[in-house]
């Protein structure tokens, strides 16, 4: 199976085949990104840590060869939603190759994205598990896992362009659904860049926060579905779905 993306079902696609996105200006595609992505090195402690996991692995997963690499997006190119995490679990996604795969945090978001309609199947094991998303993309401001999930400011950066190259690729999206602050000022640090946004006054993170961009799209923001915050209530299923499910509404134009 392709590393890049998986089909979208709502294109009436075989899980397992792939639709590609739609060239760049510079004749630039989803599948082209996601190489240069899992084949880049721009931050050495993030590489070096990766590896390292990689090669002590945890004793639940001696028998697995990790992925040990920076992780692409997943999901459908033609997607009109947008959800944006923090980064690849250390056994999670470091492991499995794939957005929230293979850990706590993919064991309760999948469930919901299923619920809510962008998934094909409530759970997420591995790359090949025939899981494939709906009018959705999955992807994190930072692409390989850090330790204690604490990435260092020039790391996000580093990883800045991967985001603005992805966002220009993915036209159609209409709502964007940040999972926690660090995805939420990855995103408003993006339209800065961008030029759609002078000051980040006025827009706050906070779960249920739904903004009204200029481009017209709609920010939604969301605690993110860590063992920290799922574990201690933080962050419920029913919140959890309540998000995705306004994101539903919102993709088919039916308001909020």
């Amino acid at each position: 199976m392709s590393t890049e993306l998986q089909s979208p079902g709502s294109r009436k696609l075989k899980p397992g085949s792939v639709k590609p996105s739609t060239p760049s200006a510079d004749g630039e595609t989803l599948a082209d990104l996601n190489r240069e992505i899992t084949a880049c090195t721009r931050c050495p402690r993030l590489i070096s840590y990766c590896r390292k996991i990689g090669e002590i692995k945890r004793r639940a997963y001696l028998d697995w060869e990790y992925w040990a690499r920076p992780v692409p997006g997943f999901g459908d190119p033609k997607a009109r939603l947008l959800i944006l995490g923090l980064a690849p679990g250390a056994h999670g996604s470091n492991r499995t190759g794939r957005p929230f795969t293979g850990d706590g945090s993919g064991n309760f978001m999948y469930p919901v994205l299923h619920k809510a309609g962008f998934a094909s199947q409530p759970v997420a094991s591995h790359r090949d598990d025939g899981l494939y998303l709906h009018d959705a993309y999955i992807t994190a401001a930072i692409r390989c896992a850090p330790p204690e999930n604490k990435p260092a400011p020039q790391e996000i950066a580093n990883c800045a362009e991967h985001l603005d190259r992805e966002f220009a690729l993915l036209t159609e999206v209409k709502v964007v659904v940040v999972m926690g602050k660090i995805a939420f000022d990855a995103y408003m640090n993006y339209l800065k860049r961008r030029g759609e946004l002078k000051s980040k006054a006025g827009f706050q993170f906070g779960h249920g926060e739904t903004y009204r961009l200029a481009s017209g799209r709609t920010l939604l923001c969301s605690y993110h579905p860590s063992l920290q915050n799922t574990l201690t209530g933080k962050l419920t299923e029913k919140m959890f779905l309540g998000i995705f499910r306004k994101a539903a509404r919102l993709v088919a134009g039916n308001g909020s």
